[in-house]
């Protein structure tokens, strides 16, 4: 079952931001993950807007991989470098409807 990681980031220190850029995508390709988006090109549509400076939406092909990705030694330090540098929500969701109702998703 495909899972999504969505990343909400508010950048407070940008140093850890080029390393973080350049090499984190190849752990999140090692582990059958990609990026669907990595953006700062945030519109609020409804609701009080967070402080966001980007949201990442990862795909991975299930919870197993995206949870080996989080906790991969290789990650570790660019993980600690976006914590230190950052105010950061990781969120691990799956592809089915709570409802029930959508025919193309599995029942959440």
């Amino acid at each position: 079952m495909t899972v999504y990681i969505v990343a909400e980031v508010e950048v407070t220190d940008d140093t850890w931001v080029p390393a973080y850029a350049e090499k984190v995508h190849d752990i999140v390709h090692k582990h059958g993950g990609k990026y669907l988006s990595r953006s700062g090109n945030i519109e609020v549509l409804e609701g009080k807007p967070h402080p966001n400076t980007l949201i990442a939406l990862l795909a991975f092909p299930d919870a197993t991989s995206a949870k080996a990705f989080a906790n991969d030694p290789e990650y570790a330090p660019f993980g600690k470098a976006r914590q230190d540098g950052s105010n950061s929500h990781l969120q691990l969701i799956d592809d089915t409807d709570i409802a029930g109702t959508i025919p193309y998703l599995a029942k959440g």
